[in-house]
């Protein structure tokens, strides 16, 4: 096995902000109609100050931002996503191999939190009943204060995908098979995925988003 260099492991360690859990949620099981869900949930622990920097409606578009960036990162560039004024799309390189296409994004904003949903729309990996219906959604949650250290704050950040009818996995009589199909790649790389992105956020770079639609004007 080859042996990691300790010089870019005290540069990752150093280049952590903060510090990612990962907690564990129960598995989703099949709906009767055919629709499943998957949900990953990490705990972030970081500055205070950071947090209160970062708590602003500005950074939860630059989440939902750096969400799509990752997934171009981590695919090498195989995975790209399109905006437009009414939609997102995930293509393989680039159109017309539209994996998904997401409605545009629609925001909630609460004093201890946010989310952002995309709402599904269609593409390849969408079976035929599940086209506009299901979304994906980004959750930012903050905790209360406990009796931790003073200087520190967390919050708890999920991934979660609801009511999504996945094509590979069939229906009528194959779908018994094309379920356990879906089970042991799609859904497994989806799980990987955003758990590499979880854990990512430990760097606190968040990108700018392209849209803006939650940037505070200038002053």
């Amino acid at each position: 096995m080859r042996k990691r260099d300790p010089r870019r492991l005290l540069e990752r360690e150093r280049r952590a902000r903060a510090r990612v859990q990962i907690v564990r949620v129960p598995r989703s099981e099949y709906a009767a109609d055919g629709s499943i869900g998957s949900k990953q949930v990490a705990e972030v622990t970081l500055p205070r100050e950071e947090l209160d920097r970062v708590w602003s409606p500005e950074y939860l578009e630059r989440l939902a931002a750096t969400y799509w960036r990752f997934l171009t990162r981590f695919s090498l560039g195989i995975l790209r996503v399109f905006y437009s004024d009414d939609s997102r799309e995930v293509v393989v390189f680039r159109r017309p191999f539209v994996l998904l296409r997401f409605h545009k994004p629609e925001y909630t904003i609460e004093s201890d939190g946010g989310r952002v949903t995309w709402p599904i729309d269609r593409g390849f990996l969408v079976a035929p009943s599940g086209r506009g219906r299901g979304y994906l959604r980004l959750t930012v949650e903050r905790l209360p204060d406990d009796a931790g250290s003073p200087d520190e704050a967390r919050a708890t950040i999920s991934s979660e995908v609801v009511n999504f009818y996945p094509l590979i996995a069939g229906w009528g009589w194959f779908s018994r098979i094309g379920r356990i199909i879906y089970n042991e790649t799609q859904l497994r790389i989806h799980v990987i995925v955003t758990h590499a992105f979880l854990r990512s956020l430990a760097n606190l770079d968040l990108v700018e988003s392209n849209v803006g639609a939650l940037t505070a004007p200038d002053p």
